[in-house]
């Protein structure tokens, strides 16, 4: 029987319910990874674990598949990472975390991906400062220098199934929990990570509905981790709207860079949630650092979260940040007051004082999508009002920016549709 029979034998069996084994698993992957099979065989096969989902055996084969038919990449030593499962836009942590990191000291190669159910992915957002396609060894070149990278992770054929299976599920704006799980521990590991924290928001609005399914799908990361020998701590929150204010990719790496610049006018909760992660990273990679560093810190600092926030004021993650841009070829002098969003614009004015009661990510992603976002990366949105803030009638809770002044047309017309912001 040849692999790519073997393949289909393994779809049909999926597909009515049936348990896969490793062979059978590896078939299908390595077939999408050399596009052996059609986009409606791969579709057929994500459509398969989103409605019959795998069971913890599955999905450790499903992870080995996708490491074992790409790249990986090798590191020594403790290496750092941190990813969020998604579907909260305008939460662009990644691009202040990875510098703190990095200027502690730590190996931290992030492989990001480009937007999937958002308006933006961290790997479009990075794209506003620096090039983010790079090969294997020019990776290890550029994490040499400043121990740090934040590339796309397609760009040297990392877990390359994935991306295939990432492109027939992007029309619909969906993943399985099972297939968020698989993607993200496949690239984690296949680029050598070994001490990783997961973001893990769920709430009403975003890809995880509640807490029970939040704490099945942890418990599914920790299984993983177990398997692959690296260590894990996922950070279990609700949330009902975006960290930051700005969505898709030029508002988004904004609102980053005024974190780093500590500009009076920065977004404190995004700042505030990145240093959080930030701190949870620091501390697991503490945990197996040398005892020495460990009773430095203690002593210094007290904890991780202390140490990432001493890290950011001081200047010095913005200072890895510029170095970490200059690596990948961007203009590490560029500021947040040079990045401007499109020039069509068009204000969203209250129509009624009251209280943010909430912000409906899903929506918010539909308007920042029909504006432009994420391949229109100056297109997007601006929350100018977030939950718990007060309005007053005609004042400014929103403005829609878009490369293209058709698409803006059609974001305005849309608005009837998709509400964004609902009141008390």
């Amino acid at each position: 029987m040849t692999e790519e029979t073997l393949a289909l034998q393994a779809i049909r069996k999926k597909l009515v319910g049936k348990k896969l084994s490793y062979e059978e698993i590896f078939a299908v992957m390595d077939a999408i990874s050399r596009e052996k099979l059609s986009p409606i065989l791969t579709t057929y096969f994500a459509a398969s674990g989103y409605s019959k989902g795998f069971t913890s055996e599955e999905m450790y084969y499903l992870t080995k598949a996708m490491i074992e038919t790409g790249e990986q990449l090798r590191f020594e030593g403790i290496v750092a990472d941190k990813h969020s499962i998604g579907g909260v836009p305008g939460t662009r942590t990644t691009l202040i975390i990875v510098p703190i990191v990095a200027a502690a000291g730590f190996l931290i190669p992030k492989s990001s991906s480009r937007a999937i159910t958002t308006p933006g992915g961290t790997g479009d957002d990075m794209e506003i400062l620096a090039p983010v396609t790079f090969t294997k060894n020019e990776i290890y070149r550029i994490v040499k220098k400043t121990k740090a990278c934040i590339v796309w992770g397609g760009s040297v054929d990392i877990a390359p199934a994935d991306d295939e299976l990432i492109k027939v599920e992007e029309p619909l704006l969906f993943e399985s929990f099972d297939k968020i799980l698989v993607s993200i521990m496949a690239k984690k590991i296949a680029f050598g990570s070994n001490h990783i924290v997961i973001d893990l928001p769920y709430g009403t609005h975003v890809k995880v509905h509640n807490r029970s399914d939040a704490e099945i799908l942890a418990g599914k990361f920790e299984y993983l981790a177990k398997r692959f020998k690296v260590k894990i701590q996922l950070y279990l929150h609700n949330t009902n709207q975006p960290a930051g204010r700005g969505i898709g990719p030029l508002l988004e790496t904004k609102e980053a860079l005024k974190v780093l610049e500590q500009t009076e006018d920065r977004p404190f909760d995004l700042e505030e949630k990145a240093l959080h992660l930030a701190g949870m990273l620091l501390d697991l990679c503490l945990h197996d650092s040398s005892k020495a560093l460990q009773d430095q810190i203690k002593k210094e600092f007290g904890d991780g979260r202390k140490w990432a926030q001493y890290i950011l004021s001081s200047g010095h993650a913005l200072k890895k940040m510029q170095e970490i841009i200059a690596a990948q070829g961007g203009n590490s002098a560029i500021i947040s007051a040079d990045l401007q969003p499109g020039e069509y614009a068009y204000e969203i004015k209250a129509k009624e004082s009251g209280i943010v009661k909430e912000i409906n990510c899903a929506n918010v992603t539909i308007i920042a999508k029909i504006l432009g976002a994420p391949l229109q990366k100056r297109s997007g949105l601006y929350l100018h009002k977030k939950a718990g803030e007060r309005v007053k009638t005609g004042e400014i809770v929103c403005t829609l920016y878009s490369e293209s002044q058709q698409n803006l047309k059609e974001a305005k017309d849309s608005l009837v549709n998709f509400q964004m912001l609902s009141y008390l």
